[in-house]
């Protein structure tokens, strides 16, 4: 697993440096103004030679150098609409026609409303990439996640936010199965099938990555809408709900947002039944843009709300990181459960992720016959995270978690002024418009169908649900 982009771009620069045969690149956003780690700059082309470092350029490079070298690119129709403003990025387009080797796509393989989500690289059908990271604007940052970085720019030069994401890269047949999955996409969105791979010499893993895991199996899971003559597939969802039904000892989790009905019933359910497990779930405080927050943040507000009803035992906590005074953007999807379970994606915990958009997660799960040996690489993982979060060292994590029993209590106990910090989620008072707004999902609904319809099949609070009977609950409790 590779957190945060400052890893992410400067491995799959070189990931995609060693590759020989294809370059398959599938994402919601892919931006060619941004600069990966290493290459010569602009200003340097009279007298340094060698790759350049901005994407547009790298990707012509690798055309030009490498003879046999297929490069794929699939971006998000819709996303098309923020390449407006990127006039070097139409440059750029322009430049890549002269290729016959490089290929690039909008995707419009969608029911309206949908988006197409996944974010999936293949490298020579040996090594692939999945989970939530772009290789777009504003993504570049360190596990450090400094208050003030100036490292943290967009292309034109402006100052960004701290901002958290990960991804997993995997090597094996699992890169020959997304491979797979990717020549889908690429044909659901007008191209024709991808060619035969030739074998190539060598791997693109970078030399520098080293692997937490080894020899272990590897499970995929999807979320797709019915469209055309394709069926839906909610495999995300049903994973969702059978691992978190399953947890034991506890769950933790971090997603841009937490909206959906369907996990949060889940979530109630298992803390309803004997000894249930801790739930930590780690979020920004605030989603990304005005429409998101009216999507996305009032709805939380509302599930929270009943899920604390319904915890009467104190096991659920939510949290959003800070560094210093600054909020720290999670971008992130990961959940570890019990230390035995480990999924990372690009589908977050909202209805859209459930059944609207083309999602894709990966996740290696200990209790698999085979895959015993995973649990160590699991929970330290885990601790790596806790410890990004609270400006620990991971290797404290495990004693703190002993001594203090959980990790709400940990974190409670590592909060210092001026430093990393999680703090814990309050759901606000809502007017009655976000209420109603909350209520109705009409901005995430959970299926085309019902794009744009208010209340459909109920909304959020649907009749007979856990969660109407929690919020009732709430409700009454306050005006006694």
């Amino acid at each position: 697993m590779i957190v945060d982009a400052a890893d992410y771009f400067a491995f799959m620069q070189e990931a995609m440096l060693k590759s020989r045969r294809r370059i398959l690149l599938i994402g919601w956003d892919f931006d060619t103004r941004i600069h990966l780690q290493r290459g010569r700059r602009w200003w340097q082309r009279a007298w340094k030679r060698g790759y350049p470092a901005r994407l547009g350029s790298f990707i012509a490079w690798l055309a030009r150098h490498r003879k046999k070298l297929d490069i794929r690119i699939l971006k998000w129709s819709v996303g098309a609409l923020s390449t407006i403003g990127r006039a070097s990025m139409w440059w750029d387009l322009a430049r890549w026609v002269r290729h016959r080797r490089i290929n690039f796509r909008f995707d419009t393989a969608h029911p309206v409303g949908c988006t197409h989500h996944q974010k999936i690289a293949v490298l020579d059908n040996k090594v692939t990439v999945c989970g939530g990271i772009d290789m777009t604007d504003q993504r570049w940052d360190t596990r450090e996640h400094k208050e003030h970085d100036p490292r943290r720019k967009t292309p034109h030069g402006r100052q960004y936010g701290p901002w958290h994401d990960a991804a997993m890269m995997m090597e094996g047949e699992i890169a020959t199965a997304l491979a797979e999955l990717g020549d889908d996409r690429w044909t659901c969105a007008g191209g024709k099938c991808l060619p035969v791979v030739e074998e190539a010499p060598g791997s693109p893993w970078p030399e520098a990555l080293e692997p937490q895991f080894e020899n272990v199996e590897i499970g995929i899971a999807r979320t797709r809408a019915a469209y055309r003559d394709w069926d839906a597939v909610n495999e995300i969802e049903r994973l969702y709900l059978n691992q978190i039904g399953a947890a034991k000892r506890f769950i933790y989790a971090e997603s841009q947002y937490f909206a959906s009905r369907s996990i949060a019933e889940a979530i109630i359910a298992r803390l309803q039944q004997e000894n249930p497990p801790e739930i930590v779930i780690v979020h920004p405080s605030h989603a990304d843009g005005w429409l998101e927050q009216q999507a996305m943040d009032h709805a939380r507000a509302e599930l929270v709300r009943a899920i604390q009803q319904a915890d009467t035992k104190g096991c659920f906590t939510i949290w959003s990181p800070l560094t210093g005074a600054t909020p720290i953007y999670v971008h992130a999807k990961i959940m570890v459960v019990d230390d035995e379970v480990l999924r990372i994606g690009s589908a977050n915990l909202n209805n859209r992720s459930m059944g609207l958009d083309s999602e894709c997660d990966v996740f290696i799960d200990a209790t698999r016959p085979g895959n015993e040996h995973a649990r160590e690489g699991i929970a330290a993982l885990r601790y790596s995270l806790l410890a990004e979060h609270c400006g620990l060292e991971p290797e404290e994590v495990p004693e703190l978690l002993e001594k203090h029993g959980s990790m709400a209590c940990l974190i409670d106990h590592a909060c210092t002024e001026g430093g990393r910090n999680l703090v814990r989620y309050h759901p606000p008072k809502l007017n009655d418009v976000e209420q109603k707004l909350a209520e109705s999902a009409l901005l995430d609904p959970e299926d085309p169908e019902d794009m744009f319809e208010p209340f459909a099949k109920g909304g959020l609070f649907r009749e007979g649900s856990r969660l109407a009977r929690f919020r009732e609950e709430f409700r009454r409790m306050k005006q006694t």
